[in-house]
């Protein structure tokens, strides 16, 4: 893993990174509810739980975003790394 992963659209203009609050307003506003998503395949796939130590969370969120992408028939997912540093 080379840093922190994001899951946003295609048509969304706003990093999540960068300013989530903006982000997740169009998020809403476009009607994906893409945190809703993230947590249902984090929790029901890969069994996210907070016991979890930070560095297998941030494994599983990476994989459930690759899942979400590689299922993605209409293109419409997008994954931002940010380096660690």
């Amino acid at each position: 893993m080379a840093g922190k992963c994001y899951l946003t659209t295609v048509d969304n203009p706003w990093d999540p990174s960068v300013d989530f609050d903006a982000w997740h307003a169009e998020d809403m506003r476009l009607g994906y509810d893409t945190c809703g998503y993230l947590a249902r395949i984090t929790t029901m796939v890969y069994g996210y739980s907070e016991e979890m130590s930070d560095e297998r969370k941030l494994a599983v969120i990476e994989d459930a975003i690759d899942d979400i992408i590689k299922y993605d028939f209409m293109n419409v997912y997008r994954k931002i790394v940010k380096d660690d540093a």
